[in-house]
């Protein structure tokens, strides 16, 4: 896998025509994104969808994933990598660098990111499964006990269940 930094990126678009390829969610999208991306959010990339519309779409242009801070992006890329024969490169450092870098970005409606959602909702039935547990029936502890395997288990993982249904409700579309 190869990375390229942000303002070797924009070179890139600038010079040889190369496509920014925008792989977080459409909230995160719409907040903020370097300008001119396209969104190809990653929990649709399957085969299909990768060669009927993301490679059918100047396919022989070289691919410049972008995410966040660039885990997602690289996710991605390994996704790609195989079915083309064009450069997939992952920008370092993502979003969140290319705006650092003061690279141009346009900017949208402001959204609460999913990690920030998910540690909400995590700490929300914590504390309501343990009031419930410690004021009206133990068998409420379950919950807490439930919330606390699933961390456990996300971080073990990486990957996190209440982020993934997190990102599918409507204030996330």
């Amino acid at each position: 896998m190869q990375f390229i930094s942000p303002k070797e990126a924009l070179e890139k678009v600038a010079k040889e025509g190369a496509r920014l390829i925008d792989v977080r969610t459409p909230a995160e999208y719409r907040a903020i994104r370097a300008a001119g991306a396209e969104h190809h959010e990653l929990s649709k990339l399957n085969d299909e969808y990768i060669d009927r519309t993301l490679l059918a779409g100047g396919a022989e242009r070289p691919l410049l994933m972008l995410c966040k801070s660039g885990k997602r992006a690289a996710q991605a890329a390994k996704l790609i990598e195989g079915r083309t024969r064009v450069p997939v490169l992952v920008v370092e450092g993502g979003t969140d660098s290319w705006d650092e870098q003061k690279l141009p970005v346009e900017k949208g409606e402001a959204v609460m990111s999913l990690e920030r959602q998910v540690r909400i909702a995590a700490g929300s039935l914590v504390l309501i499964g343990t009031l419930a547990g410690f004021f009206s029936h133990q068998a409420f502890l379950v919950v807490p006990a439930f919330v606390g395997a699933g961390l456990v288990f996300a971080g073990i993982t990486d990957t996190c269940a209440m982020g993934m249904l997190l990102a599918r409700m409507p204030w996330n579309k």
